[in-house]
């Protein structure tokens, strides 16, 4: 039994690793798998797609990089884009050298005739002499993009750049079945069925593919619940929040592949490594973590509502993000919504209560996960206490929390206000939001800037050589469904849900993982690669190695039977 466990965790770590080859975890086929259309097979895509400047140019990655690719042909077009490099490095630069950084920028940039930003300049030293805030450079940073948006971006659609992007679209669109991965060792369990790992096999990416049984989803009427969950995690992009990668369907199950979180869950941490809680440096930077990610799901009118360790992973540096969006749900604007959904001892009173919120029971929980993290255990239970869930929501309604020695001015005021039981009076809950929660004197030694563009370094590493996980056989198996029919309304219901690749993930795939450095050619001095030339026709496709076996022994008995025939006269 334990050597079933070892092999699982040794082939999965070999894995992690990239296989140890030079292919770091790709395919031998990797480049066929990988091969750009020609093209002129990209015409209808080209046709069809929205051409928005901010789409394409900056939130898809692939795409930013391409056009900066075609920028830097132009001599004044590339001086932009240093500009908003610059203006970027300035939003991350600590609060001591930024006003040195702003003047820099000032003197290199904006000090010079460039007909694009240098209106902006007065008014930028005067705010940097004033206060050297983050936000000085927001006009000349439009300014910037109004103009590259404009006659620049013309260009850039009739440029071999843009076909290149077309091409990796095409790609991207591929359809995605359980051939795309390599299956690992089950890593834990799911609502509707088991998470294992998994690994494209065109780019040697690892990652966590949660199968949901369609036989379980029917018989729990769960296709709403499995839908809303697939739809909330393809609409946020956040380091702080599980991406979905891909979507896809088996005959037996709806398959999530999602960022996979190597180091654990902070229920695992808190309790199982020495002494219960973190240290103050640990519980601040998970916090304001945590802050960062309610904040982005927030934006998109998405309240969590199931805020507890347990959800809370680690990745291979230290990093955290939240996961399983199952009770997610988005909020209609300007509207309240009402339900009684959590895990007991984290629901905030106004869901225990069945009254109407918005956002507010993330904050509420984001109070007692800090709590949890300082004290070692929950703010209305203790560690394996055993209560009734009548006593624990009694107590969360009309019990005060209670502070030890562990706790600090600063983390007692944050979790304070954070649990204040009338969410009208809870922090986070104002009109400053998430901003109001950031600017506690809990979260003073945090730069947000420099956290969001994952630029702090985290106070705890995972060992790169465990395995955060249960052993193989002590993960409970799912008992098989009896008595449940698929039939064709439950075909439409999978066409919604295996709708393949997810744009900007899969794009970081490809750039993280080195394949668009290595697939992304041009030919030479500038000129387009053949698949780029339109004057010239595709190259047929490649035949498998049985397909031309067989062709060729066609041909022989073909062959063979002529020169009978010949004979016989």
């Amino acid at each position: 039994m334990e050597l079933e466990n070892i092999v699982a965790n040794t082939v999965l770590l070999k894995a992690r690793e990239g296989g140890g080859g030079k292919r770091k975890g790709r395919s031998k086929k990797w480049k066929e798998i990988l091969r750009f259309p020609h093209i002129s097979q990209c015409t209808e895509l080209g046709n069809s797609i929205e051409r928005e400047y901010f789409s394409i140019c900056e939130k898809q990655p692939i795409g930013r990089l391409l056009f900066r690719l075609f920028c830097e042909t132009r001599p004044k077009l590339q001086r932009c884009i240093q500009l908003l490099d610059a203006m970027e490095d300035y939003e991350v630069t600590p609060d001591e050298k930024r006003k040195s950084r702003g003047c820099q920028i000032i003197k290199a940039f904006l000090s010079e005739n460039v007909n694009i930003a240098e209106v902006f300049a007065d008014q930028c030293r005067e705010n940097l002499e004033l206060s050297p805030c983050k936000e000085i450079f927001s006009n000349c940073r439009k300014a910037v993009h109004d103009y590259l948006s404009g006659a620049p971006f013309a260009d850039y659609q009739n440029s071999m750049y843009f076909d290149r992007f077309l091409q990796w679209k095409m790609l991207e669109r591929q359809p995605i079945t359980k051939d795309t991965f390599r299956q690992y060792r089950v890593l834990g369990k799911g609502g509707f069925g088991e998470v294992c790992a998994c690994q494209v096999r065109a780019t040697g990416k690892m990652y966590a593919c949660k199968k949901l049984e369609k036989k379980r989803i029917k018989k729990r009427k769960g296709e709403s619940m499995a839908l809303n969950e697939k739809q909330i995690l393809e609409k946020v992009n956040s380091r702080f929040v599980v991406s979905l990668a891909y979507a896809y369907e088996t005959k037996d199950a709806l398959c999530l592949v999602l960022t996979i979180m190597n180091g654990g869950d902070l229920k695992f941490h808190i309790y199982n490594m020495g002494t219960p809680g973190f240290d103050k440096d640990r519980v601040q930077f998970y916090a304001a973590q945590i802050c960062c990610g309610l904040e982005h799901l927030h934006r998109e009118s998405i309240v969590y509502r199931d805020l507890k360790p347990e959800n809370i992973l680690l990745d291979d540096n230290g990093h955290i993000r939240i996961s399983d969006l199952g009770l997610a749900i988005k909020v209609p604007d300007g509207e309240l919504i009402r339900g009684r959904v959590g895990t007991v001892g984290y629901m905030a009173p106004e869901v225990i209560n069945n009254e109407k919120y918005a956002m507010y029971p993330d904050w509420w929980g984001l109070g007692c996960l800090i709590y949890e993290m300082t004290a070692g255990r929950s703010p209305f239970r203790a560690r394996k206490e055993r209560v009734k869930r009548e006593e624990v929501e009694r107590r969360v309604q009309d019990e005060e929390e209670e502070y030890n020695d562990k706790f600090t001015e600063d983390a007692k005021a944050i979790c304070r206000m954070l649990l204040t039981k009338d969410p009208k009076q809870r922090l986070g809950c104002k009109a400053d939001g998430a901003a109001g929660v950031k600017a506690h004197s809990f979260f003073k030694n945090i730069n947000f800037k420099r956290m969001e563009a994952g630029m702090v370094e985290p106070p705890f590493v995972p060992d790169p050589r465990a395995v955060y996980c249960k052993d193989v056989l002590d993960i409970e198996q799912f008992s098989t469904v009896k008595g449940v029919n698929l039939d064709q309304t439950d075909n439409d219901f999978y066409s919604k849900f295996a709708t393949g690749s997810v744009s900007i993930p899969w794009q970081n795939e490809m750039i993280e993982t080195e394949c668009f450095r290595d697939l992304n050619v041009f030919g030479p001095h500038g000129t387009r690669s053949p698949d780029l030339d339109w004057n010239q026709p595709p190259e047929p496709p490649r035949r498998s190695l049985l397909d031309r076996i067989f062709r060729r022994h066609v041909s022989e008995r073909t062959d063979h039977h002529r020169e009978s025939k010949m004979g016989s006269w």
